[in-house]
């Protein structure tokens, strides 16, 4: 039977066209990109291992009365009313198996959403209908997205992020799948989390929450790059007189040129 299925997965990969470098990203592993993500991937892949153990010994046990206890002659067999010692194994056994499972899970969670108090920069993330902003807080400039351009997220690569997520309308969903991480956006609180990514290169991101009629379009561009490319990307929005904190979508002249930093709060475009 193991040979019959090992079989047919073989057959099914190679009519799908797929190398065994695929099966990761089929069965959606993605390697990480940042230092958290790493402990993502760890939890995903203990959270792997612990179904396919369940599974095994499951069908294993499965198997193993259909064998042992298959009719042997044409009596009827042995009616039994309880078995006290398995009823409370398998009574027990899940109680364990999820409090192991949320034990790692709360840990891990507890530290992915731990931020310091001194993070290198600090980026403000605007999600509105229907595309995004990027306030570099600790350089008072901003971007965002439009009708023609993509928003573009710069990152410098191994130092600590904080970001602070808001929205001025609908709930979204801030999402890099790369980073193996998403967080929602919801109007009138703020959430934030940290992060340090690693591996230099560009990433793509997008909303996850169902937002309305353009949530399609509510995409955007992670470049991690390097910290001089960073800075220098932070002097080119500074140049351009994208300067000061952007709280929507909508670009004002308060905003453009405003060389004092003002705030600009108004509806989303």
């Amino acid at each position: 039977m193991l040979r019959l299925a090992g079989g047919l997965a073989a057959v099914a990969l190679v009519l799908s066209g797929c190398s065994p470098s695929n099966i990761p990203a089929m069965i959606g592993i993605a390697q990480p990109v940042t230092r958290e993500g790493e402990r993502i991937h760890s939890l995903w892949q203990g959270s792997w291992v612990a179904a396919w153990s369940v599974g095994a010994i499951t069908w294993g046990l499965i198997l193993w009365a259909v064998v042992a206890y298959r009719r042997r002659s044409e009596e009827p067999p042995a009616q039994t009313r309880y078995n006290l010692p398995i009823e409370a194994l398998y009574t027990a056994l899940p109680f364990v198996v999820i409090a192991v499972l949320f034990g790692f899970t709360a840990r891990d969670q507890t530290d992915l959403l731990r931020v310091g108090d001194h993070p290198q920069n600090t980026i403000n993330v605007v999600a509105f209908r229907w595309n995004w902003t990027f306030n570099y807080v600790d350089h008072n400039v901003f971007d965002v997205g439009g009708e023609t351009n993509v928003a573009t997220l710069y990152l410098p690569v191994g130092e600590t992020v904080k970001f602070t997520l808001n929205s001025p309308d609908v709930i979204h969903s801030f999402w890099v799948p790369a980073f193996l991480f998403k967080m929602d956006v919801i109007p009138g609180k703020t959430n934030q989390f940290e992060l340090t990514p690693t591996t230099v290169g560009t990433f793509s991101g997008k909303c996850a929450e169902l937002c309305g009629v353009d949530h399609s379009r509510m995409l955007f561009i992670v470049r991690v790059v390097t910290p001089a490319q960073f800075a220098q990307h932070m002097a080119d929005l500074q140049a351009a007189g994208q300067v000061g904190l952007l709280q929507t979508g909508r670009v004002t002249n308060s905003v453009i040129g405003d060389t004092q930093g003002r705030t600009t709060i108004g509806g989303g475009s």
